[in-house]
């Protein structure tokens, strides 16, 4: 028998079972790479995209079932690209004028 999951079912059956669907639903191409190679990617999909999101880490840290010590470990590389916007939401706390381009994330 395989690996089990305390009342689930077994991670061979899952595994497998995933593999048989995601060879049905992606063209070719697609299966012969890394996308959503296993059920677990899809759950780091949904973590990463909870984060950059604009999610705070305290509820993404809940939902995925993590500390927010462990959260950030594991995820921090994906935090990417939201300082600058960051910044402007601080600068608008202080009653400053945000930059015409970032109005509708201020909002």
């Amino acid at each position: 028998m395989g690996e089990r999951n305390g009342s689930e079912l077994p991670k061979f059956t899952i595994n497998r079972t995933w593999r048989k669907t995601r060879a049905s639903v992606f063209t070719a191409s697609v299966a012969a790479g890394p996308l959503a190679a296993t059920p677990y990617d899809l759950r780091h999909a949904a973590v990463s995209t909870w984060l950059n999101g604009g999610v705070p880490s305290t509820d993404v840290a809940e939902w995925a079932g993590h500390s927010v010590e462990i959260l950030h470990k594991i995820y921090a590389k994906c935090l990417d690209g939201g300082t600058e916007i960051l910044r402007q939401r601080v600068q608008a706390a202080f009653g400053h004028r945000p930059a015409q381009n970032l109005r509708t994330y201020l909002a």
